[in-house]
């Protein structure tokens, strides 16, 4: 192809270079004519002219202007002949007085003569014109010539310069030429004419055979080509091309589109009724002409199948939330309430739950159709509705959509409340105030589960929504089915753990008991999903002394609450026989490794896992706390300043771990000093380090105000504001003390005599506090309590007499022997008087101490009895 182009460029300008001498040579010949009359003519004009030809010397006037006028006017020849034709003037001298071979009768009729023709110079251009005298007779002629030899000379002269062009000209068109064809090559792939015509044939037919619209566009925004699929599409007119596209009377969005030149992807645009899919990409992008080109498709089939499509990928998302989203506590009220969440407003407008009743307390739902039901969720777009408020109490309507869906089982829909027949049969103006606001359409779905209706779910929706169809019908279903097992595990769980609470307050203290030593506060958080084992205790002792207990059990559930129980149980035991808080907890620590061997049953792993607890006891007249602990939290002390510290108690291991012996601690406080128990719920926390804990409590406690009430009140809004994943314990004893005027002390001697004088003491003691009426009886209790440790006990006797809220009667002694009830016969001297003590005492009982033991017997105090103010103590003194 390239070399075909050279060819054709050489040959053209081979042509145009002889085309251009030829012009060369016509022109050089027509100048050579011209200039040849032009110089015949003015030497014929030149003054004297005429009359030197008349004259006799016109060869020697006439020969030098001639050479000179022919020099100047570069001509070849100048010669001037007379009336018969005589040369006057030659270039050539010898032809002088020669004639010429000119014809004289058209000269010398006065015409001028021009010819091409051969003379003795060879072949010439020559002009002869007539010279006139004065009165217009020819005189002669003169003639000029260039020979045709001259003219060649000159176009030989530039001939070089002609073909030197033309050779520039070849070449640079050649240069043109591949470098056009270079480019052509490269944007048409080396394809040649042929292989492009039939492209372009084949491009034509499947551009105009195609399923898609294409439609250029200028930059301009000028259509340039629609094929005609676009213009079916597009509905354009005939002489739509050429025309700007916002002329064609397309919609504005599509018009201005493809006017912009802008790229889309996929837009969807409205047509005629059809849902068009517009690609559109600039052409201007890598250099060449500005404009766009567009692809149009018909998506209306795919729209509504992509719309069907979107549908079911939204219902199986909705299901997926539910999946995720429903039953995520196991709280009733609050699964119906995310019931409502997930639907709205994915599914609907509305979403009301009303469930039986009974079912929020846990119990089984109600049979028959006067059952009540109470809506425990509405959840909404809008925060106002008509609807039937939360936590209102109602039955379903007759003939309305709830108790047709709970009596077929069914979901039940209707799309148009307005033109429901059941709707308005029952309850016109609720119906009237929920059409009104717009809502139109619902689907009520029964809650069932183990075939048992636990309540309804309503599902309503606006007009400008949408109608519910049949196809939301299954949905419902599923939804509700979801959230009717959500709840009936709600429920379940709720039974079930309203009945671990009950049982675990039974093995609580409904109450605390009448004692005098401290005034104590407390309260118990049980945990927010299931029971614990926390416990707490308060344990009136002997001597006007109190035991307090606080212990917690690892883990949660029914095992945590009965080995609470169990333990609480053999704290009372072990209280009961007055141990010190160390061997209280050795024999605790035995119990609970007793019990975690015995475990549960073989194929369960029930046992304790571990169990921790602080017994305290404190002692009124001393005001002395005795305390230890098993792997408990250190007990705080609130001093009657405000300061708050925790005690450093000695840290024995929890209960049934073993091995390790445990050590009391005895601590003295002032009256009016606070005590706090509690148990790890209280301040710990997941995901913070129990120091922090104890080091809010701290700061709470040293800002707490007033009494055991005002403490705990405080310590929970603080620390525990809202439930608590632990069940928490807290207990709160401010301490008294048991004046040292409402305390009396005798050392005994061993002498029997000595009775009689312990009487007397304890006779004027009693009428001192205003107790004369029960001075017989506490004297014969002393007398013989006394008596007994005279006759079988070793070491000092000491008898003590304390005015608390009984008046208690203790005599000590070094022996560990304690008495016993005895049944004497009616012969029998002796036996009777252990038996007296019990008959005329509430209470008695022997304690042990590292001394011996103490002997003490409680005696109520005569009702509307008042103690006397305090006064200055008494000495311990000897009755003798």
């Amino acid at each position: 192809m390239f070399f075909l182009q050279v060819v054709v460029v050489i040959l053209v300008a081979l042509a145009s270079g002889t085309l251009l001498v030829l012009t060369l040579q016509h022109e050089e010949a027509q100048d050579a004519a011209h200039r040849s009359l032009s110089v015949a003519e003015g030497f014929a004009d030149s003054p004297g002219v005429a009359a030197a030809i008349t004259s006799p010397d016109a060869p020697l006037e006439l020969q030098p202007q001639a050479t000179a006028a022919m020099q100047g006017a570069d001509v070849d020849f100048l010669t001037v002949v007379d009336q018969r034709g005589v040369r006057l003037t030659s270039s050539t001298p010898s032809l002088i007085g020669q004639p010429s071979d000119q014809d004289m009768a058209p000269l010398l009729a006065g015409q001028t003569v021009q010819s091409k023709t051969t003379g003795t110079l060879g072949p010439q251009y020559r002009a002869y014109v007539p010279v006139e005298a004065s009165n217009g007779s020819v005189v002669g002629a003169v003639g000029a010539g260039v020979r045709t030899s001259s003219v060649s000379d000159t176009v030989n002269r530039q001939m070089p310069v002609v073909l030197g062009l033309a050779a520039a000209a070849i070449a640079v068109i050649t240069a043109g030429a591949a470098l056009i064809s270079r480019r052509l090559l490269r944007q048409t792939h080396g394809l040649g004419p042929a292989e492009i015509t039939r492209m372009y044939e084949h491009h034509d037919a499947v551009l105009h055979a195609a399923r898609e619209g294409v439609v250029i566009v200028d930059g301009d925004g000028s259509l340039l080509l629609a094929n005609d699929e676009a213009q079916r599409l597009l509905d354009l007119p005939e002489d739509a091309q050429g025309r700007p596209v916002r002329c064609l009377g397309l919609p504005p969005p599509i018009a201005q589109l493809l006017a912009d030149n802008r790229a889309a992807s996929d837009e969807v645009h409205l047509v005629g009724g059809r849902v068009l899919a517009i690609n559109q990409r600039r052409t201007g992008a890598d250099g060449g002409p500005p404009g766009s080109v567009a692809t149009l498709r018909d998506s209306t089939e795919l729209q509504a199948l992509a719309g069907r499509a979107e549908a079911a990928s939204g219902r199986l998302k909705l299901l997926y939330d539910a999946s995720i989203g429903i039953g995520t506590t196991l709280d009733v009220r609050r699964t119906a309430e995310e019931l409502g969440e997930v639907a709205v407003p994915e599914f609907a407008d509305f979403t009301t739950v009303d469930l039986v009743d009974t079912v929020l307390s846990g119990e089984e739902p109600e049979e028959g159709a006067q059952r009540w039901f109470r809506r425990v969720s509405a959840a909404g777009v809008t925060a106002g509705h008509p609807l039937i408020p939360t936590g209102s109490r109602h039955r379903p309507l007759a003939a309305g959509p709830q108790l047709r869906g709970i009596t077929s089982g069914r979901a039940v829909l209707e799309p148009d409340l307005r033109r429901s027949n059941e709707w308005w049969a029952e309850g016109q103006e609720q119906a009237d105030r929920v059409v009104d606001h717009g809502i139109t359409s619902l689907i009520s779905a029964p809650l069932y589960a183990r075939d048992t209706v636990l309540g309804v779910a309503t599902f309503w929706r606006y007009e400008e929504s949408g109608a519910f169809e049949a196809d939301d019908l299954a949905l419902a279903e599923e939804l509700a089915a979801r959230a009717a097992v959500c709840i009936d595990n709600a429920r379940r769980f709720t039974k079930e753990h309203g009945m671990a609470v009950a049982l675990q307050r039974s093995l609580l203290p409904n109450r605390l008991p009448d004692q005098g030593g401290l005034e104590v506060a407390y309260r118990y958080l049980p945990a927010q999903k299931n029971v614990g084992g926390d416990w707490f205790d308060v344990i009136p002792l002997p001597g006007a002394r109190v035991a307090l207990v606080v212990g917690d059990v690892v883990g949660q559930g029914l095992h945590a609450a009965v080995t609470m129980g169990r333990l609480r149980t053999a704290v009372h035991v072990f209280a009961a026989l007055d141990l010190p808080p160390d061997e209280l907890l050795a024999h605790m620590d035995e119990l609970a490794d007793r019990m975690d061997q015995e475990g549960g049953p073989p194929d369960s792993d029930e046992g304790i896992v571990g169990a921790t607890c602080l017994y305290a006891v404190y002692d009124p007249v001393g005001r002395r706390f005795t305390m230890a602990r098993a792997g408990h939290l250190p007990p705080a002390l609130i001093g009657p300043d405000g300061a708050v510290r925790f005690l450093d108690l000695p840290a024995g291991p929890p209960l049934g771990v073993g091995g390790q012996p445990f050590e009391a601690a005895e601590v003295v406080v002032e009256e009016g000093s606070q005590l706090v128990l509690y148990t790890d719920g209280l301040v710990e926390e997941r995901g913070r380090d129990i120091d922090e804990g104890l080091t809010r409590l701290a700061r709470t406690l040293a800002v707490a105000r007033g009494g055991p009430e005002e403490v705990c009140r405080t310590v929970l809004d603080a620390l525990l504001p809202g439930r608590s994943a632990d069940d928490t314990a807290l207990l709160v004893a401010r301490t008294r003390a048991v004046p040292p005027g409402r305390v009396a002390r005798w050392e005994v001697p061993s002498d029997p005599a000595a009775v009689a004088r312990v009487r007397a003491a304890v006779a004027a003691r009693l009428e001192e506090w205003g107790l004369r009426e029960t001075g017989f009886t506490t004297e014969l209790i002393l007398s013989e309590l006394v008596t007994n440790a005279i006759r079988y006990a070793d070491g000092p006797i000491t008898v003590r007499l304390l005015l608390d809220r009984r008046l208690i009667s203790e005599v000590s002694d070094a022996s560990s022997t304690a008495p016993h009830l005895g049944h004497a016969a009616a012969t029998d001297e002796g036996g009777r008087g252990m038996f007296l003590v019990a008959q005329l005492a509430e209470r008695w009982g022997t304690r042990y101490t590292r001394d011996g033991k103490i002997i003490w017997a409680e005696q109520p105090l005569p009702p509307g009895y008042h103690p006397p103010q305090p006064a200055q103590p008494h000495p311990a003194t000897h009755p003798t």
